[in-house]
This record gives structure tokens, sequence and C-alpha cells, in this order.
């Protein structure tokens, strides 16, 4: 049994590598097919698991493709949009999630001021963190639609806990 839970870990990790690999090669093409057009198109309506892009986080090593929604399955592959927050590339709040245990690993490491760089195929937006903050799984006034071009990162916390976690991790930024 224990052989093959920690096979299927394996194998969810190595699945998750070979979609950053070829998710990040799409928004590289993505990127290549923005520089050739020059009429803005109008905005499509994006679906679960649709790469938006790649957030960065340079000091802390975070590479991360960006994916539309926060089922289990998107989660598994990449961090995820949060539905009714701002979209990657738009004016306002972007909410982003990801698991404690694999993409957002990192972020146990962050920084106020830290430089967070996020890619889209129309260019890359910098934003610093402001404010970093622990709440209740139910607070949803961290990831406001009211906050003018920010940038929230979610997360379980703590970051080593076994099992579902009792609170969330929150970055804030600003874009600068």
């Amino acid at each position: 049994a224990g052989v093959l839970a920690l096979a299927y870990v394996a194998l969810t990790l190595f699945n998750a590598r070979l979609f950053q690999n070829a998710a990040s090669r799409a928004l590289q093409g993505q990127i290549r097919a923005e520089e050739l057009h020059t009429v803005i198109p109008a905005r499509k309506t994006v679906k679960e698991g649709d790469l938006l892009g790649r957030i960065e986080i340079p000091r802390i090593g975070l590479s991360v493709m960006v994916l539309q929604g926060t089922t289990s399955k998107t989660l598994r592959l990449g961090v995820g949009h949060i539905s009714g927050t701002s979209l990657p590339g738009e004016s306002g709040n972007i909410g982003i999630a990801g698991h404690r245990d694999t993409f957002f690993r990192g972020l146990k490491d962050i920084r106020s001021e830290d430089e967070i760089l996020l890619q889209t195929a129309s260019g890359i937006v910098k934003y610093k963190v402001d404010w970093i903050q622990i709440t209740a799984p139910g607070d949803s006034s961290v990831v406001s639609t009211e906050t003018d071009s920010g940038l929230t990162l979610v997360t379980c916390y703590p970051f080593y806990y076994v099992g579902a976690s009792p609170e969330r991790f929150v970055v804030h930024a600003h874009r600068w």
C-alpha cells in the first residue's frame, strides 16, 4: 500500500511537471501570436483549465503557470484564477489560489516588498507585496474586487499541517 501511495504521488508530480512545461511553451506561442497582431481582440470567455499566464516571484524561486478556476484537477496542474476576481492582464484585484504542498509551498518565505511578475500573452505586469495575513478559510474579503490593480495569492496554512488546514495564508500586492 505504501509503494502504491508513493507511486501515485510521484506520478501526480511528474504529470504536473509535464503540464507546466507544455503550458510554458503554449504561453510563449500566445505571446508570439499577440506580438504579430495589431488589432485588439474582444475579451474571450475563459473556461475551467484555460491557460491565463505565468506568475513568478524571483526572490523565492517560484514560477508556475496560472490556469482558470480552482477545481482539484486544475490545482494539481498549476495555480488557479479565482472566479469573480479580475482576470490577469485586466485592472482590478486578481485572485490566484494554489496548494501549499505543491506550487505555493515557496510562499512561506515571501516578504513584504518582494516583487511578483504576472506574465500574460499581452505582457508582464509587476507587483510589489504590501501585506501578508493569516485568515479563516471562509474570509472572502481578502480577494475583494474593489481593490484597484492588486494581486492576491491564497493558499492553505499552516504549510506543514497534515490534513485539511484550519487557516489561509494570504499575500496581497499592488501594481507598480
